[in-house]
């Protein structure tokens, strides 16, 4: 299963990976060319002047089991991904979201997150984000 994996202590909040993720989500994937589609957030640290922290999905899948209209699923690889046509913009998938990665964009129908394009990855000076794989949990065997 991909996800993104973030080196907090590599991360110097230089905002590569923000300004790259806008410019792929909102050219490529949202065709607006507007920059406040970004699928990562870097939000302040509380008590900590100037420290940034990264907020991204970490395709945990949760948000697949609410979902009312079935607009949400995991793909082959585990990334958690989003039907705009099905899609009917209850956001109930970001109030839910355990890491509050799911967001509404003024304007937009349907929620953001990230889909794991790895654009961020790429652009980050100092390699604090990677693709990486998660690991399967192991198959619930019952007893006889």
């Amino acid at each position: 299963m991909k996800y993104l994996q973030v080196d907090f202590e590599k991360c110097d909040g230089g905002r590569h990976c923000n300004r790259e993720c806008e410019v792929a989500c909102s050219k490529t994937l949202y065709k607006t060319g507007d920059v406040a589609y970004s699928a990562i957030r870097l939000l302040p640290v509380k008590g900590q002047d100037g420290a940034l922290a990264i907020n991204v999905c970490n395709q945990c899948g949760e948000c697949v089991e609410v979902c009312p209209t079935e607009a949400l699923r995991q793909n082959k690889l585990g990334v958690v991904l989003l039907d705009k046509k099905v899609c009917v913009a209850c956001y109930m998938c970001v109030g839910f979201c355990p890491t509050l990665s799911f967001r509404q964009v003024t304007g937009l129908h349907e929620p953001v997150k990230c889909i794991v394009c790895g654009a961020c990855v790429k652009a980050c000076p100092r390699g604090a984000l990677q693709v990486a794989e998660k690991p399967q949990p192991e198959p619930l065997i019952a007893a006889r």
